[in-house]
């Protein structure tokens, strides 16, 4: 024979695509809402961020170097990409030795000891966030108020969670919303609340981006969107005087980093597009029962963490016929 054929598994498509390039792509989307953080907060936030980062892959390196004695592999940008959005879920304020804990748990506990990239169930940033949030609660609902290019000494409560306490103190909502930013500002940002909660409009501006660069697909964040808009706007008309609209759950809150960021996190969602749509609904449906009826104002990073959990049973459960096999 003068040709010699090497038969593989499937996948047999290839494409120009790496882990590296798919984790910078997703790293230069953020960049946008990252800097306006920056301006918002001011240095307290480029400190975080940078704590965070090198926090996170030193932590990678030292585990891979001396725990598991493999190459380290902090090149390909997947743990600088951790320490940004685990950054972004924080309060500007948040003590340095907080944040090294943070990163630690979410590296060495959330990513490592799964045997490292691609094999975490669950995403490594939401690990260490909701740890942090359940250990340290005070520190991490301690949110600044903002100046623009400062932060001052005393906090402020977000918008969620001035909903939450005005509506527990007998106030209706039509009352609340006269204390808590306009939709512009909701959509461009200049309250109180985490590094990611602040930019709306530049973080839909990333996954616009990535939508392009064909790095996420629509269907985890459209699917979380429009479950959310149902679910509240439903609520909304029933009784207005307590449930809030829906553009405002849309605008406020985790939303936009969650579902554009965190809940397309292609190791820990659902591989078909069907599973996806079930997968983002859900994380609609549990977010807005936790803002609502939980005891935290946000409920999205505990929303993705569930269905994270969920993903092997969606894939047994949307899985395509193989070739030849009867219906």
């Amino acid at each position: 024979m003068d040709k010699i054929f090497t038969i593989t598994p499937s996948p047999h498509i290839k494409q120009g695509d790496s882990v590296r390039k798919i984790m910078y792509t997703v790293i230069f989307a953020l960049l946008p809402a990252l800097a306006w953080s920056f301006i918002v907060f001011g240095l307290p936030a480029v400190v975080i961020t940078l704590t965070s980062v090198v926090s996170c892959v030193l932590i990678e390196w030292l585990i891979q170097k001396y725990l598991m004695k493999v190459e380290p592999t902090i090149n390909d940008g997947s743990a600088i990409l951790t320490g940004i959005l685990l950054a972004m879920n924080v309060p500007a304020g948040l003590p340095l030795w907080i944040m090294i804990i943070g990163a630690f748990v979410a590296i060495g506990v959330g990513k490592m000891s799964f045997g490292g990239l691609g094999q975490n169930p669950f995403n490594p940033a939401l690990v260490g966030r909701v740890f942090l949030l359940i250990s340290f609660p005070v520190q991490m609902t301690t949110w600044p108020n903002v100046t623009r290019q400062a932060v001052d000494a005393t906090s402020e409560a977000t918008p969620l969670a001035l909903v939450k306490e005005g509506i527990k103190s007998g106030s209706t909502v039509p009352e609340i919303m006269q204390k808590i930013p306009g939709y512009d500002e909701l959509l461009l940002g200049n309250f109180s609340g985490s590094l990611g909660e602040i930019s709306a409009a530049l973080l839909l501006l990333g996954m616009v981006y990535m939508l392009i660069r064909k790095v996420i697909t629509w269907h985890i964040p459209v699917s979380i969107f429009a479950t959310v808009f149902v679910f509240t706007g439903i609520l909304w008309m029933v009784d207005p005087m307590q449930y809030a609209d829906p553009l405002f759950h849309l605008l406020s809150g985790g939303m936009m980093l969650g579902a554009i960021y965190m809940a397309t996190d292609m190791v820990s969602s659902p591989m078909a597009k069907k599973g996806q749509l079930i997968y983002g609904v859900g994380i609609g449906l549990i977010t807005v029962s936790i803002r609502l009826w939980g005891a935290y104002p946000e409920g999205i990073s505990f929303a993705i963490l569930i269905m994270n959990a969920f993903t092997p049973l969606i894939n047994n459960y949307v899985k395509p016929k193989r070739f030849g096999e009867k219906k």
